[in-house]
Formats: structure tokens, C-alpha cells, sequence
């Protein structure tokens, strides 16, 4: 069973940059597509990007487009997401989640995805 863990969530200043990390154990990365789901205070889980597991193909929500990357590193079994020029509405909860058949794109919903990690806390404040 495929198991996830997030780190490098933090408290930030407006206009700063991050990158989160998801360990991914249990499976190869090349058998599950990876997504980056928030969860603000009061709102529901968003997807907000996603990899492909065949061939690497990206997916971002239009609330990021631009400011947020995906990708992987096979080798270390990795998933990361770059954030930059990070907003205070930024701030969730930031889980990446795994399943072996989906296929990344804008249709996506969380319970699409079928494991989780425990999520890692991103606030942005000045």
C-alpha cells in the first residue's frame, strides 16, 4: 500500500516562496499519479496540481496556474511543489494524495484520490 509523507510547510511573509515535498513509499511513482490537494479554514479540499504517472503531464488548478510547479524526482521516489509569490489565501492545509488509475486533469475531485498523507500547514501573514 502506497503511503505518503509532506514536509516543508511553514509560516510565511506575502510574496514568498516555498517548496513542499511528498515522500512517496510503499509504490513507485511511475505507478500512481500524484496530487497537491488544500484545504482552507472553512472551505473544501481544492486540487490545486497534479502529475501524471505515465508520462509526467502537469494539471493546475487556474488558482495557481503560473505560480505553482509540480515535479517529480524518481530516483529519491519524490513529489514536490514550487510555490512562489505566495498570498495570504495561500493558506491551507496542503496534502498530496496518490491513486494508481486516475488521470490528471481539471475534472479531478479529492475523492478521486484513494491514499493521503497527514498534510503539512502552509500560512501566509505578514
Amino acid at each position: 500500500q502506497v503511503q505518503l509523507a509532506e514536509s516543508g510547510g511553514g509560516l510565511v511573509q506575502p510574496g514568498d516562496s516555498l517548496k513542499l515535498s511528498c515522500a512517496v513509499s510503499g509504490s513507485r511513482l511511475a505507478y500512481h499519479a500524484i496530487g497537491w490537494i488544500r484545504q482552507a479554514p472553512g472551505k473544501e479540499r481544492e486540487v490545486v496540481s497534479c502529475i501524471n504517472r505515465s508520462d509526467g503531464s502537469t494539471y493546475y488548478a487556474d488558482s495557481v496556474k503560473g505560480r505553482f510547479a509540480i515535479s517529480r524526482d524518481s530516483v529519491k521516489n519524490m513529489v514536490h511543489l514550487e510555490i512562489h509569490g505566495l498570498k495570504p489565501e495561500d493558506t491551507a492545509k496542503y496534502y498530496c494524495a496518490a491513486d494508481p488509475d486516475l488521470y490528471c486533469d481539471k475534472a479531478n475531485q479529492p475523492s478521486d484520490f484513494t491514499s493521503w498523507g497527514q498534510g503539512t500547514q502552509v500560512t501566509v501573514s505578514s
